[in-house]
């Protein structure tokens, strides 16, 4: 399993400061093995990221070691997207944006998008759940075989009620859907924060989720990083180590009044150290 920090904890703190050769920097000195890149923190629609950045992107990881683990908050930023929504034209539009996103993602170096967003994606009135269902089907379709080539993975993500999101809520939907797409690189990603929430057991519903789980979240239940709360990582990491999970385990965190580096640094320590309680048998 490797450890990224989702870089939008950086930018919300200080844009001008925290510029990418210096998030990376800070990601290595941590101990980070990735970052996790959320677009709107380059521009705020994918066309406008310039080529520029995008090397910038590239050439910090070569330099530090420090891999893009992939792309997040994906329609944060551009208006009138809706993967749902009644109208033809919006979920084309959006669909496409999604495809142009994962060509993003490849060309920085990235192996994955976590497709959350639940203000783009929750069933507006008049919109039965079979349509939904089959629209979103369609757009994650879509997106997989953009990134089949590179194995790039299309994640899509159950979030909780409390996300503003009443579609696709739980793992079990989410990995039933990624089987009726039947591509190797649409799976899932588990959040730790919505997960608590939603599953009745987070632990289970990790492992339930084995061949399809691609990506993983890591937040306390407080909204902070791991180590700002009461939520115990232990049971989370051992199902994650239970389904022999290898990619990347990525700090996200929704409440920025502490500081970027002190979150980022306890929270690595605090899944560390619930890694190791796992590994020596004191699961607590």
């Amino acid at each position: 399993m490797k450890f990224a920090i989702c870089n939008e904890i950086f930018y919300t703190e200080d844009a001008e400061h925290w510029t990418i050769p210096r998030q990376f920097d800070t990601a290595a000195e941590l101990g980070f093995d990735g970052i996790e890149i959320a677009p709107f923190t380059l521009a705020d629609h994918v066309a406008e990221i310039t080529d520029q950045q995008k090397h910038e992107i590239l050439t910090a990881s070569e330099r530090t070691g420090v891999e893009v683990a992939g792309i997040h908050w994906l329609l944060v930023g551009p208006e009138g997207m809706h993967v749902t929504s009644p109208d033809p034209e919006v979920r084309e539009r959006t669909a496409q944006y999604l495809q142009d996103l994962v060509r993003f993602g490849i060309a920085i170096g990235g192996t994955m998008m976590v497709v959350g967003s639940p203000q783009q994606r929750d069933i507006r009135e008049g919109v039965n759940y079979e349509d939904a269902w089959a629209w979103f089907k369609e757009t994650m379709r879509r997106c997989g075989e953009v990134g089949t080539e590179t194995d790039f993975k299309v994640c899509i993500e159950p979030l909780a009620v409390v996300t503003q999101n009443n579609f696709l809520r739980q793992a079990h939907e989410v990995v039933r859907m990624s089987a009726e797409i039947g591509l190797p690189n649409v799976g899932v990603i588990l959040d730790t924060y919505s997960g608590l929430k939603e599953e009745r057991d987070l632990p289970e519903a990790i492992r339930a989720s084995k061949g399809y789980l691609f990506h993983y979240h890591c937040n306390d239940d407080s909204g902070y990083a791991p180590g700002f709360g009461d939520t115990d990582f232990a049971g989370p990491m051992q199902a994650l180590l239970d389904i022999e999970f290898e990619r990347f385990a990525s700090i996200e965190v929704f409440r920025f009044d502490v500081p970027a580096v002190e979150q980022a640094e306890t929270g690595l320590k605090t899944l560390r150290a619930a890694v190791e309680r796992t590994s020596t048998g004191s699961r607590g």
